[in-house]
């Protein structure tokens, strides 16, 4: 059995690979890709703009897909529910050792021995294709019945990343009033569960049309445009939020100029989460002042533990019939369109861009 990849050769160059298909290892699974999610994370491992990779990989950490088999030992996913073969499933991209300090005494990811990416030559669990080989370790869980798998895979990794923020740098109070710095998935995602968890006002700052009118269909309650100068925005921000400022600002921008912005938006014993500057290598100023003059708390998350994709798959199926959550899936792209997909994403034209190998 053969599948087709799309495989980043080296920085800025995407190739079609077609690729033989291992069968699944003990304790592991094989799985036929459903849909794989372009991350904003993946336009910056093409570009070169998170670090070296370790050449050639399969692109993609976001999957839903199909169970085609299972390997010896695999009776159940990694929350106890029995699979079979045909089952849908969504996995943790990244495989624990479960046998490092990260791993049994801090219970955080990543851990020492994480390995991100394999060859591409080698059972691979990229999701720019086919087929996803999952190792022994790296957790999967079974999608309900009643699950819309674009619902799931409309927020992709994002939502896992926000739980994980929230999980870290505390949750949103009931009434509070909150900023949203970029609507990609991942900032779409911070709007979805703030207003779930009851904040009283969700602010949005973009400059795309079509992702600030998603922001509102998710439950933001006002929209800012980046097209504004930086005053301007902090102005209109502050009108929004009350001369208090906001209780939370979650950075989603992915690019650094909104850091030092974050800070000064973030109002006195507020919180400043940064969740999208995981590829954008480089440094901002701020002035330390303002930290303890405001009394501010900074912190920041990335590499979602298994348990926020399994919280955030059974979310998005609880709220796939409220919320138009696969509606976000705006732009679908072959294997081989992998480099349409990668730029839809980095202009923001795509609010949710997926690779789907059933497009020829």
């Amino acid at each position: 059995m053969r599948g087709r990849a799309t495989v980043l050769v080296e920085k800025n160059r995407l190739e079609t690979w077609d690729l033989p298909i291992a069968d699944p290892q003990a304790g592991g699974i094989l799985v036929r890709t459903v849909v794989g999610g372009v991350c904003g994370s993946d336009v910056h491992i093409a570009s070169g703009e998170a670090g070296e990779m370790p050449f050639p990989i399969i692109l993609g950490h976001e999957g839903v897909g199909r169970i085609d088999k299972l390997g010896a030992g695999v009776a159940k996913d990694y929350a106890g529910v029995d699979v079979k073969v045909g089952d849908l499933v969504v996995w943790s991209p990244i495989p624990l050792c479960g046998r490092c300090y990260s791993c049994s005494v801090l219970q955080q990811t990543p851990c020492e021995n994480t390995q991100y990416f394999e060859h591409a030559n080698k059972p691979n669990w990229g999701s720019y294709s086919d087929f996803a080989w999952l190792p022994s370790g790296m957790s999967f869980y079974r999608l309900p019945d009643h699950a819309d798998p674009l619902a799931v895979a409309a927020l992709g990794c994002a939502l896992p990343t926000v739980l994980r923020g929230f999980d870290r740098c505390g949750p949103i109070a009931l009434n509070d009033a909150v900023v949203v710095q970029g609507a990609g998935p991942v900032g779409l995602s911070a709007v979805l569960v703030a207003a779930q968890m009851g904040a009283r006002c969700i602010v949005v700052i973009d400059k795309a049309p079509a992702r600030l009118a998603a922001a509102m269909k998710l439950g933001a309650t006002a929209t800012v445009s980046l097209d504004l100068p930086v005053e301007e925005r902090r102005r209109a921000v502050y009108d929004l939020t009350g001369p208090g400022g906001p209780d939370v600002v979650v950075e989603a921008a992915g690019v650094l100029p909104a850091f030092p912005e974050g800070v000064d938006l973030t109002g006195p014993h507020g919180r400043y989460i940064v969740l999208g500057l995981w590829g954008a290598i480089g440094t901002q100023p701020i002035s330390p002042r303002d930290l303890t003059v405001k009394n501010l708390t900074i912190g920041g998350a990335a590499f979602p533990a298994p348990r926020n994709y399994y919280h955030a798959m059974h979310l998005a199926v609880r709220l796939q019939d409220k919320v138009p959550l696969a509606d976000l899936i705006s732009h679908r792209f072959s294997i081989a369109d992998a480099g349409k997909a990668l730029e839809a994403t980095r202009t923001g034209i795509a609010t949710k861009a997926v690779i789907d190998p059933s497009i020829a």
